[in-house]
C-alpha cells in the first residue's frame, strides 16, 4: 500500500525527511500547553491552535512540522485538576534541543509556533535569541493570538474584551477541528468584557493583549494560581465570551493565521544564513 504524503515529520522515513531537506530547510515547531478551558472544552486546546496553524501554513507554503509539543508553561492554571506545565527555563531548554536537533539534521530556519497564546512567548523568544547568537540559524517564535490580529478581530462579533481564556477565538477554534470534544451545552455564559481603556486609565496589567480593540499602556503583573483560579471559578475558570464562536469563524481565523505565517515562511527563506556550531544534542 502507497504511503500518504505528510507534512508531520513523524508521519514520515528518515529518508524522506533527507529527500525534502535537498528541497527545503524550514521546519515549524508546534508548541502549545495542556490547562484548562472551562467545563466545556479540551485541555488541548492551546495546543490545538498550534497544530492546525502549523499544518494549514506547511499545506499552503511546503515546508515540515515536527511532532507538537503539549506542554508549555502554564504557571497561572496550575490550581486547577488535570494541568500539565513545564518550568520557563525548561521550555527554553526543550525548545533549544529541538531547534538544535533540528539544525543538526540540516534544516537552517525553525519557526516556534506558539498556540498557548501570549503565555509561552518568553520562554520561547529566550530559546531563538540562544539559537540565533550561538547558531546563525534563522529561528523565530509566530504566536497564534498576534500573528494575524487585524483579521482575527474582523472576525469576532463580540464587543472589545471577549476574546480572552475560552472565548469567542479559542471556542471557534475547537468546534471546527475538535467538536467531539466540546460542549457548548455545559458553557457559563454572562461574561462581562472588561472596559475600553482610554488615554486617563490606570496601566492594564499585562504587556500581551491578545484584544487589538484592548491595547493601551501596560505593566506587567502575573497573577498566582490561586488568585486565578478566585477571579475565574465562578465562570468555571473561563475567562472570554464563547456566545458567539462557530466552526466557520474557527476555520477562518486558522486560515487568516497560517496565511500571515506562510508569508512569514517566504520571507525567512529569503534571508542568507550560515549555521555553525551543531552537533548533536547530548
Amino acid at each position: 500500500m502507497p504511503r500518504t504524503a505528510s507534512v508531520w515529520m513523524h508521519e514520515m522515513s528518515w529518508n524522506e525527511v533527507d529527500e525534502h531537506l535537498r528541497r527545503d530547510d524550514v521546519a515549524l515547531v508546534p508548541i502549545g500547553a495542556t490547562e484548562q478551558h472551562g467545563h466545556f472544552a479540551p485541555m488541548l486546546l492551546d495546543t490545538g491552535w498550534a497544530i492546525v496553524v502549523a499544518e494549514e501554513t506547511a499545506r499552503r507554503s511546503g515546508c515540515l512540522v515536527t511532532p507538537p509539543l503539549h506542554f508549555g508553561w502554564s504557571s497561572g492554571h496550575m490550581a486547577y485538576p488535570g494541568a500539565i506545565g513545564l518550568r520557563a527555563e525548561t521550555l527554553t531548554a526543550v525548545a533549544t534541543d529541538i531547534a538544535h536537533s533540528l539544525l543538526h539534521s540540516g534544516f537552517k530556519r525553525v519557526v516556534f509556533v506558539n498556540g498557548n497564546r501570549v503565555a509561552n512567548l518568553p520562554p520561547l523568544e529566550i530559546a531563538a535569541v540562544k539559537l540565533r547568537v550561538a547558531t546563525g540559524a534563522a529561528v523565530a517564535v509566530a504566536d497564534c493570538g498576534l500573528l494575524a490580529r487585524e483579521a482575527v478581530a474582523a472576525l469576532c462579533e463580540g464587543a472589545p474584551g471577549t476574546i480572552g481564556h475560552a472565548g469567542e477565538t479559542e471556542i471557534s477554534m475547537v468546534m471546527a477541528y475538535w467538536p467531539q470534544f466540546t460542549d457548548l451545552a455545559k458553557a457559563p455564559g454572562g461574561f462581562v468584557p472588561a472596559p475600553v481603556p482610554d488615554l486617563a486609565s490606570p496601566p492594564r496589567r499585562g504587556h500581551g493583549s491578545l484584544d487589538r480593540r484592548l491595547d493601551g499602556d501596560s505593566v506587567f503583573l502575573p497573577h498566582t494560581p490561586e488568585e486565578f483560579r478566585a477571579r475565574t471559578e465562578a465562570r468555571q475558570g473561563v475567562d472570554g465570551d464563547d456566545s458567539l464562536a462557530s466552526a466557520e469563524k474557527g476555520r477562518a481565523m486558522v486560515a487568516a493565521i497560517a496565511g500571515r505565517l506562510a508569508g512569514f515562511v517566504e520571507e525567512l527563506r529569503g534571508m542568507p544564513v550560515t549555521v555553525r556550531g551543531t552537533g548533536p544534542v547530548a
